[in-house]
Order: C-alpha cells, then structure tokens, then sequence
C-alpha cells in the first residue's frame, strides 16, 4: 500500500511512477513561484523529457505550481511544472506540465546527445 502523503512515499516506489528515463544532469533552472518576485535559482541533479528533480535546502510543497526556465546550450526553454516529490533539506522531483513543442523537441534533442556524448 503506497502512503498517501507523497513526502513519505518510499523512495525505490517514486522511481517505479517515472515515465521517461531521467539523466544525471545538471542544468541551470529558474523556478518561479506564486506571489514570489525574484525566482529561485538552481540546477538539475537530474532530467528528462516530462520533468526533473532539482536540489535545494529549502524546498517547495508537494502540489505548487511553477513556472520554469531551463537553461540549454545557451538558450532558455519555458514551461509550467508542478512538485510532485518533496525531500526536506534535499529537494524536489518538478513534473512538466506545459511545454511547448519546438522547447520539447530542442530538451528531448539534448537529451539524446548527453546520451550519445
């Protein structure tokens, strides 16, 4: 039986819900939060086409709403994300839930080549 506050959700069960493989990668982030006017800045421990898991101290609630920069090759991708995982003093795991085609396509194309590289 899965624990239905997802801040206790073990571990090895939160992996088995991922739908796309996730790199190890870090990236440079924006996340910007309701009622907040500077964003937070970080990186991306790791990535993938439908979301990413990002380290940081102070950590968002599982269910905020966000709004994303990605930073790739220089060029920054837009899109909403909602937390979904929430680690205290560690960090949280961001589903992608409004990327546009062409910011999908250039991620899932960065991708690719981290893998190949």
């Amino acid at each position: 039986m899965v624990p239905a506050d997802p801040d206790k959700t073990p571990k090895v069960q939160r992996l088995e819900r991922r739908h796309d493989q996730r790199k190890k990668l870090a990236v440079e982030a924006e996340l910007h939060t309701a009622g907040s006017a500077a964003p937070l800045r970080v990186k991306t421990a790791d990535l993938s086409t439908i979301g990413c898991y990002v380290e940081m101290m102070f950590t968002l609630e599982v269910g905020a709403k966000l709004k994303i920069g990605l930073w790739i090759k220089g060029v920054k991708l837009n899109t909403e994300g909602l937390v979904i995982t929430r680690d205290p003093q560690v960090g949280n795991g961001i589903q992608f839930t409004g990327m546009a085609a062409q910011d999908r396509a250039t991620l899932w194309q960065f991708l690719a080549d981290a893998q190949d590289g």
